[in-house]
């Protein structure tokens, strides 16, 4: 990374820690999730402890190996290159890769030191407090691509070797990582914006070409990789919360364990991009998955209405 304080990455990162987040090595982060905090103060969870055992909110570390992104989604919470009339090359982020025992150990510090703010909150168990300084699960999906880290498989091996199983959320634009990651993530996500190439691209705004093929190829090659793996649909009211049907074929291609259609969140630089009434209700996203169902097969096995998600399984 550039040492230059007025440099856009020195800039970025400034932005980054005001928002709580700890910028790890030259290109990764970790921030302490929402449903952390309330785990620890108020003994509420988030709906992944629910679905998915043995996930465990209070000793989730959420992280990304990857600071750029090939994307500039509408939805993202994220600043974007050219934001605010900030400018920096996105990918590479930066042309020296950090070794993945590097990337994990110092996200497992930097989350640590974040986590002190809870030790004499009275309202925190110190029980579950020391459980939460040792992560059980590592999820890379906090801000950017986690692929655009080559060495997946090395940072779910570091992982691993540390006692935590690990998520991996991608935009399915870098097919031949996931088939070259071995290990492969304990459960890996696929994010879906749009049931067709034009609302792909205009949710999406790929920075990349041909990101439409490069995610189709993802969805077909998610068959043959033995894990868990979630689709996820990001429902925009008024966007992309059209053609089930469209959805339903991208669906029945990768043949996913699990389906989330989960909500928009008004927050963070999205509220720049996109209006308010683009955040569906929980209505609508219950009515959406029904549709999803109906052409699917896939049932409907939950719902957690904080995060605005339902959960459809095979």
């Amino acid at each position: 990374m550039s040492s230059d304080k007025n440099s856009p990455i020195e800039k970025l990162n400034q932005i980054l820690e005001k928002q709580q987040y700890r910028v790890v090595g030259g290109h990764s982060a970790v921030k302490i999730c929402y449903w952390t905090k309330e785990s620890l103060r108020a003994d509420r969870v988030c709906y992944k402890e629910l679905w998915y055992p043995p996930v465990e909110s209070h000793r989730c570390m959420q992280m990304t190996p990857y600071l750029g992104c090939n994307h500039h989604c509408l939805h993202c919470w994220r600043l974007h290159s050219g934001d605010k009339s900030m400018k920096w090359k996105e990918f590479p982020f930066t042309e020296k890769l950090d070794e993945a025992e590097k990337i994990v150990d110092g996200c497992v510090e930097k989350r640590r030191e974040l986590l002190m703010g809870f030790k004499g909150n009275l309202k925190v168990d110190k029980k579950k407090f020391d459980e939460a300084l040792r992560p059980s699960m590592m999820t890379m999906s906090l801000t950017g691509e986690p692929t655009l880290y080559p060495r997946i498989g090395e940072l779910v091996e570091e992982a691993e070797r540390r006692g935590m199983i690990t998520f991996l959320v991608t935009n399915g634009s870098l097919p031949k990582r996931l088939e070259e990651a071995d290990p492969l993530p304990w459960q890996l996500y696929v994010s879906v914006y749009g049931s067709d190439p034009k609302t792909h691209h205009e949710i999406a705004r790929p920075e990349i070409p041909k990101a439409w093929d490069q995610l189709n190829k993802t969805l077909e090659l998610l068959p043959s990789l033995e894990t868990r793996k979630v689709i996820r649909l990001t429902m925009i009211k008024g966007y992309n919360m059209k053609n089930p049907e469209g959805y339903s074929k991208m669906i029945e291609k990768a043949e996913p364990n699990f389906v989330e259609v989960k909500a928009y969140e008004w927050v963070g630089e999205s509220q720049r991009r996109l209006p308010r009434e683009a955040m569906p209700w929980m209505e609508d996203v219950r009515d959406f998955a029904k549709k999803i169902s109906m052409h699917t097969g896939y049932e409907i096995r939950g719902e957690f209405e904080p995060s605005g998600v339902v959960l459809l399984t095979a």
